[in-house]
């Protein structure tokens, strides 16, 4: 008899042993399926050596039931698995699931039903009918996923079959991918982008673990840069994985690489339909699928011939996981590549101080393009003092800022500006009584939405409809918007430029890769001639005619207490300033602010990123904030306001007397109310040699909270709400 050993995805169980039946073939990483009482599970096998487990007498062992019919986990994946486990502090069952991102696709290929309209449209339809034939224009799917998409019942549609409206269409699920041809238009690069894509191409070519920051300004051609590198790897039939931070800035890069390689890459995203997440990941796994372009999920994907890792925009924010599995996308991304023994490109025009550290130690070697491509010049940044030049009162846009933008609409050229605040106010008020309206799950005000009439909390997603009378005082007609959101800039440049066509530009508006196409090619057609977005508009997009960028409120960033503060401020606003002048024509930059002094703002006029830095550095240096130190978060949270806090305290109580780590709090959340649950938070400052998650380990584990209690560990924080 043999004993295998099983990491099943329960937090609460983690690994069982199990006997393998005579003549089943499994090895470490095959997938099976194991009974647990009446149930039946999945598990990855494991190697007994590197997970402890109960021993359970050999008599009392249960068979495995089944080897799935898809490749073992690689051995690098494990390693990653239970590296990523211990670093952050998580479940490996929890890690581990991230690697099996389509349940239906274990049980192998074959075939299934999609559906699609057949063209037919009848005379008379039903509101619900019309409405699906709209939204399924072009749409092709399972019944469940197209209701979804229309946002009516699969009985409608299923009626609709009936009729003849819908066709059903018998797919293979494993059909395969149009190839990418890596010499299908090769560019033109510069001598710096040259030099640079020779450096990755041999990188690749010698197939070792190599670490790159390219560190190229906005607008010089990086993603042409590492695209050299891309080719090399389809060359050698070897496997890239591209990441992304945001889905909003995947339709321009396919576009990109469509005319590069061919046909687009595979796509990676939580928004993919199950079948499409079916077949990606069973390509992914036998290695058919070439280019995979994601976001963080696709970094746990099982690659079977994983040959490159590019992480484009790699100082994004959005590459960290603020729930689940607390992970950083851009630092996993580098241990993957260690080990899978291959070469990781860092990509941004404003790389992460950490990176920069890293750079400067030796251990990722730095790639710098510091001119743009073609000739274009990096536009001219002027400040705004808004303590002197004040908009007009009951408006956001200062007198200097509308002048060019009326010069700009007069030239035919386009405008950006900048607010990262959706929405119309992010405050309503009565005027009559002072009410304010609050979500009744978190501690945020409401946001007002005038485009869909609503109120809406950002960070638990609770809406109503913007009320006709103050729900506490009961007048009518009284209610009050308090301060901008893109929303009402978009109205005050109505009001300021009746002729000019304006484009909103948020997550809301933006919110499919299909929106995304629409509003770039009305941009790249000229269709808009302002862009008021928020910061899905700071990156990864090329305007030829955008010539001007108004950053509304540059002094946003630097409030709520966020120990990243002015570096985001920083990389958001040199990110959107990059969106002007990318061609022929010379771009502006306007930076609205009250605080003209301050030292993120002074560097961004003088153009001088390397001061910024230094001082930044020598700050967190004082400060033994990471690089030079490490941080580490607690979150104790309960529906429960006085569970929290009794369960926050005892933390506090028990916290280890270290001289390697300080320990602050516990105190409420800055979000004290989030989703329905009190927050308690305790911040952890730690030197860089200590060994931090073994003291949280041996702090915590021996506690035991009541059942409604969640504590949370987040290494490396980025969120501090």
């Amino acid at each position: 008899m043999e004993r295998i050993r099983l990491l099943v995805f329960n937090a609460a169980l983690g690994v069982l042993d199990y006997r393998k039946p005579e003549g089943m073939a499994v090895e470490p990483g095959s997938i099976v399926i194991a009974p647990l009482g009446p149930r039946q599970i999945i598990g990855i096998v494991w190697e007994p050596e590197r997970l402890s487990a109960k021993e359970v007498p050999e008599a009392k062992l249960r068979a495995v039931l089944e080897a799935l019919p898809v490749p073992p986990l690689p051995a690098p994946l494990r390693r990653l698995i239970e590296w990523t486990a211990d670093y952050y502090c998580a479940p490996m069952s929890s890690v581990a699931r991230m690697a099996l991102g389509s349940s239906a696709a274990l049980r192998g290929g074959g075939t299934t039903t999609e559906y699609r309209l057949t063209g037919q449209e009848p005379a008379r339809l039903t509101p619900q009918r019309a409405a699906a034939l709209d939204a399924l224009q072009g749409e092709q799917g399972s019944i469940r996923e197209l209701a979804e998409l229309a946002s009516v019942s699969e009985g409608v549609l299923r009626g609709m079959v009936g009729a003849g409206l819908l066709e059903p269409i018998v797919v293979d699920c494993d059909r395969p991918y149009p190839p990418a041809l890596p010499d299908f238009a090769e560019p033109v690069l510069n001598p710096g982008q040259r030099e640079a894509a020779d450096t990755f191409v041999a990188a690749v070519a010698a197939g070792k673990f190599a670490p790159f920051l390219l560190d190229g300004v906005t607008g010089s051609g990086k993603t042409e840069t590492y695209f050299e590198a891309v080719a090399e790897a389809l060359r050698q039939g070897r496997q890239v994985l591209v990441l992304l931070p945001e889905i909003a800035l995947t339709e321009n890069f396919l576009r990109r690489f469509e005319s590069r390689f061919g046909t687009p890459p595979l796509l990676w995203h939580s928004s993919l339909k199950a079948s499409e997440r079916r077949r990606a990941w069973r390509a992914i796994v036998r290695g058919e699928a070439q280019v995979v372009v994601g976001a963080r999920s696709a970094l746990f994907m099982p690659y079977a011939r994983l040959g490159l890792i590019v992480v484009d925009e790699a100082h994004e924010v959005s590459f960290k996981q603020d729930d689940g599995v607390r992970y950083n996308a851009r630092d996993v991304a580098v241990i993957r590549a260690r080990f899978e023994s291959v070469p990781v490109i860092l990509a941004s025009a404003t790389p992460a101080l950490e990176s920069l550290q890293l750079a400067e130690a030796g251990i990722y070697t730095r790639i710098e393009l510091p001119d743009r491509f073609g000739g274009a010049q990096l536009p001219e940044i002027k400040i705004v003092d808004l303590r002197s030049e004040a908009p007009e009162r009951g408006r956001w846009l200062a007198p200097r800022l509308v002048e060019e933008m009326k010069l700009r609409l007069a030239r035919g050229e386009q405008s950006l500006l900048f607010l990262n605040r959706r929405g119309y106010a992010p405050l309503t008020l009565c005027r009559h009584c002072g009410h304010r309206f609050q979500c009744p799950n978190c501690t945020a005000w409401l946001v007002e939405h005038r485009f869909s009439s609503r109120l809406a909390c950002h960070h638990c997603g609770h809406e109503t409809p913007v009320p006709e009378a103050c729900p506490e005082c009961g007048t009518g007609d009284c209610l009050v918007a308090c301060g901008p959101g893109v929303e009402r800039i978009a109205d005050e440049v109505g009001e300021l430029l009746p002729d000019a066509r304006v484009a909103v530009v948020t997550s809301d508006t933006l919110n499919s890769r299909e929106a995304v196409g629409r509003f770039v090619a009305q941009a790249e057609e000229g269709a808009i001639d302002v862009i008021v977005g928020t910061q899905l508009v700071t990156k990864g997009y090329h305007f030829p005619q955008l010539t001007l960028v108004g950053v509304v409120d540059a002094d946003l960033g630097l409030e709520g207490g966020d120990l990243r503060a002015g570096e985001r401020t920083y990389q958001q606003i040199a990110q959107v300033s990059g969106r002007a002048g990318r061609a022929e024509k010379p771009g502006e930059v306007l930076i609205q602010t009250r605080h003209p002094d301050a030292s993120v703002i002074s560097a961004l006029a003088s153009g001088d990123r390397d001061a910024f830095y230094a001082a930044e550095t020598e700050a967190r240096r004082d400060a033994g904030a990471p690089p030079f130190g490490r941080w580490a978060a607690i979150i104790v949270s309960s529906e429960d306001q006085s569970e929290a806090q009794s369960a926050a305290r005892a933390i506090g109580g028990t916290a280890p007397n270290h001289p390697d780590m300080l320990v602050l709090g516990p105190a409420p959340a800055p979000m004290a109310l989030l989703r329905g649950r009190y927050r308690y938070r305790l911040l952890i400052n730690a030197r860089r040699s200590a060994e931090l998650q073994r003291y949280l380990q041996e702090w915590l584990g021996p506690l035991e909270f009541p059942q409604g209690v969640r504590v949370a560990i987040d290494i490396d924080p980025y969120s501090f709400v």
